[in-house]
């Protein structure tokens, strides 16, 4: 039997991508996020080519954007005038979401591909950190309207395909996101109810649980301390069930500290 070459397995990681276009202006509060961000590129092995599920695209089935070079969605408002001028020109990889597009429909999975959609900042603003050169081919994957925890996971699941591959698939969302709690002023003061819920997501993510009792938990993760007061609404969390659906296996922390006020996690599958 032929042994799979370790160096092709896929790397996947989520990751708190921070308020907007902030980590680029230079936001004091974003000054541990940055830091993280800058090493965390050259930590990983350079992949062939980069698949994002960002917090900031839903559609009613699983789309993946198929264009060849994707223009910037500049989807924030009331920010410096240069943020509206940030670059990101990396190539997109149309052949790559074909082949998941195909990959998505053998799994049962309705999907489609949007052959114009640009890069969101939950994509260009983690990778203009990660990846400065903008060299490598990248594209994006939507989440689901249904917002449905069992959904995402399943998503992943359906991506496994990829696992064989020099791919780096990146869950962008925030694993705090109560935008009325933060501390804009980038203030710290300890929360134990964010602080609850961020050692819950540490711990089945993190432990040594079966794939099964793992996945129960993210499926039923409003009954997490504080889940609701983190996550008002979970699209910045579901980016994390696709990546723990697709590894199927459990994550390394490689983040734990404060970003605009509040604590934010990073996770690592690899």
């Amino acid at each position: 039997m032929q042994t799979r070459d370790p160096q092709q397995r896929a790397q996947l990681v989520y990751l708190s991508h921070g308020g907007g276009p902030l980590p680029i202006l230079g936001e004091p509060g974003h000054a541990a996020m940055v830091a993280f961000m800058r090493e965390l590129g050259p930590r990983l092995r350079r992949p062939d080519a980069i698949l994002v599920v960002s917090a900031h695209w839903e559609e009613r089935v699983a789309t993946v954007q198929g264009a060849a070079a994707p223009e910037l969605y500049y989807d924030y408002y009331g920010f410096p005038e240069e943020s509206y001028h940030l670059s990101y020109p990396a190539p997109g990889d149309p052949g790559l979401a074909a082949r998941i597009v195909t990959m998505l429909g053998d799994n049962g999975v309705p999907t489609s591909i949007d052959p114009e959609r640009g890069f969101d900042h939950g994509l260009f603003i983690p990778l203009m950190l990660m990846f400065p050169d903008a060299g490598i081919p990248a594209l994006q994957l939507s989440l689901l309207h249904s917002l449905d925890a069992r959904a995402h996971l399943d998503l992943g699941r359906a991506l496994g395909g990829l696992l064989a591959e020099n791919v780096l698939v990146v869950g962008s969302g925030f694993s705090f996101h109560n935008l009325r709690a933060f501390d804009w002023s980038g203030k710290y003061a300890p929360d134990p109810r964010n602080d609850a819920f961020q050692d819950w997501l540490t711990e089945v993510c993190t432990g040594d649980l079966t794939t099964l009792e793992r996945e129960r938990r993210l499926t039923e993760w409003t009954a997490a301390p504080a889940a609701r007061y983190c996550h008002p609404r979970e699209e910045h969390l579901l980016p994390l069930h696709v990546c723990a659906g697709m590894a199927q296996t459990r994550a390394e922390l490689i983040f734990d500290d404060v970003i605009s006020s509040k604590r934010s996690l990073a996770l690592l599958w690899s």
